[in-house]
C-alpha cells in the first residue's frame, strides 16, 4: 500500500476516533442540572433504553470538504424481514425525501432497519438496505423490499453533490449497531447538520413509565437540520443570545425515531408520533416550509411473522385509555433528544470554508441558572 494512501487512512481514523471521543465525553444537559420533563429516563437516556434496540454509526470526515454519515436503527436483533414491527410514520411536514412511507402507512409494519442520511445519499441507503435484506438467511425467496431511510440536507458543511455514502458505509452501520450508550452531535447523518443556526447532529433520550403506569420504556433519536427560536426548558434561548431571523436558517429538516416497548398497533403508533412532533415544537421549531419533518414510531413489544400459519393474529394491544403517559413520554423524550444534539455538536468548518459554531454551552446555562431552570 503507497505510503500517501496509508497517511490518508490513518488521518481519516483519526478525525472519525477524536470525534468519537468528543461525543462520548461530551456533558449533556442533565450533567447541567437542566431537567427537562417530568418522568425519570432509563439508564443511558438513550433510545436504547428500550430492550433490544440497536443502534450503529458510521461518520465520514475528510479534510473539510466531506462532513456527512449514517446512522441506523434496528428494533431488534432478528431478520427484520420475516420478524416485521408494527410501525407507523407522521409527517409534521413533508419537503422531504424518506423512503417507505405508503408501505408502512398502509400495513403498519417495518420490515427493514431504519437508516438515516443525507438528501442525496438516500437511493444508496435504500439499495444497500435490499442488499443486506436479501442477504439474511431465511431471506431467499423475497422479491419486494420496503426499504425506510430518512435524510436531512447537509449541503452547507457537506459535498452533497459528491454522494460520498456508499452502500458499504450502510451496511457497517448496520453491522456495528450495538446496545448500551449513543454517541451524539458530529456523528452519523448528523456530521454535518445544523440546528437554529448552531451545530445540530445527532441526539437521543428516554422516558421510563412507573410500574402504575405500565413501567414501558419509550426512546427518542432525532437527526436535526431544522431552524425556528430556540427554547430550552422554556427559556427563550435563542431570543437571548440573539440567533434568530426570519430571512435565513429556517428551512432544514429533522428526523425523529421513536421506539417503545409498548404492545401499540400501528394507529397508536400513529398517535405517539404526532405527539413526538410536539416535542420539536417545545424546543421552538416551527415546520417550516422547506422543512422536511417525519417521525418513524416503533413498538418492540411483539413481532408479525411475514409468514404465518394461520390466517388469524391474535395481538394484545394497549387500549386507548392507557396511552397518554406514553404520549407525554414521546414529546419528552424528543424534545430532550433534539437538545441533547446541540450540546453535544462541536463547532465545525466543512465544505467551501463554511463554519457553523457549536451552542455557547457556558451562556447557555447562565441563562437557565437566571431563570431558575439549571444548578
Amino acid at each position: 500500500m503507497p505510503l500517501v494512501y496509508r497517511l490518508f487512512i490513518l488521518t481519516t481514523l483519526f478525525f472519525s476516533t477524536a470525534q468519537s471521543v468528543m461525543a462520548q465525553t461530551s456533558k449533556r444537559p442533565r450533567d447541567y442540572g437542566i431537567k427537562l420533563g417530568v418522568l425519570p429516563t432509563g439508564p443511558f437516556n438513550a433510545i436504547t433504553d428500550v430492550p433490544g434496540v440497536r443502534v450503529g454509526q458510521v461518520t465520514l470526515k475528510e479534510g473539510q470538504s466531506i462532513q456527512t454519515g449514517v446512522t441506523a436503527i434496528l428494533p431488534h436483533d432478528g431478520n427484520q424481514f420475516q420478524q416485521k414491527s408494527p410501525a407507523a410514520i407522521y409527517i409534521g411536514n413533508g419537503f422531504g425525501k424518506l423512503t417507505g412511507y405508503s408501505q408502512v402507512e398502509e400495513l403498519g409494519t417495518l420490515e427493514t432497519p431504519i437508516v438515516l442520511t443525507n438528501t442525496l445519499s438516500v437511493p444508496t441507503a435504500a439499495d444497500a438496505l435490499i442488499d443486506y435484506t436479501l442477504s439474511q438467511k431465511g431471506n431467499e425467496q423475497v422479491r419486494s423490499v420496503n426499504s425506510v431511510v430518512g435524510e436531512t440536507n447537509d449541503g452547507f458543511l457537506n459535498d452533497i453533490r459528491g454522494r460520498h455514502v456508499t452502500k458499504q458505509h450502510v451496511l457497517d452501520a448496520i453491522r456495528q449497531a450495538k446496545t448500551g450508550p449513543v454517541e451524539e452531535g458530529n456523528v452519523g447523518a448528523g456530521t454535518g447538520t445544523v440546528c437554529f443556526g448552531f451545530k445540530g447532529g445527532i441526539g437521543t433520550a428516554s422516558r421510563k413509565l412507573p410500574a402504575s403506569l405500565g413501567g414501558y420504556t419509550v426512546g427518542a433519536l432525532v437527526q436535526t437540520n431544522f431552524g425556528g427560536v430556540l427554547q430550552i426548558a422554556g427559556v427563550p434561548v435563542g431570543v437571548a443570545l440573539g440567533r434568530y431571523d426570519f430571512k435565513k436558517n429556517l428551512d432544514g429538516s429533522c428526523m425523529m425515531i421513536v421506539l417503545t416497548d409498548a404492545p401499540l398497533d400501528a394507529r397508536n403508533l400513529k398517535r405517539l408520533a404526532k405527539r413526538a412532533f410536539m416535542g420539536l415544537a417545545q424546543t421552538g421549531g416551527i415546520a417550516s416550509n422547506g422543512s422536511g419533518d417525519y417521525v418513524i414510531a416503533v413498538s418492540t413489544a411483539y413481532q408479525i411473522s411475514h409468514e404465518a400459519a394461520t390466517s388469524l393474529d391474535e395481538l394484545k394491544v394497549l387500549r386507548n385509555d392507557n396511552v397518554s403517559p406514553l404520549f407525554l413520554a414521546a414529546i419528552e423524550a424528543t424534545e430532550e433528544a433534539i437538545i441533547n444534539s446541540l450540546f453535544a455538536a462541536q463547532t465545525l468548518t466543512g465544505d467551501q470554508g463554511h463554519q457553523v459554531e457549536q451552542l455557547p454551552i457556558e451562556k447557555v446555562v447562565d441563562l437557565l441558572k437566571k431563570a431558575g431552570q439549571a444548578r
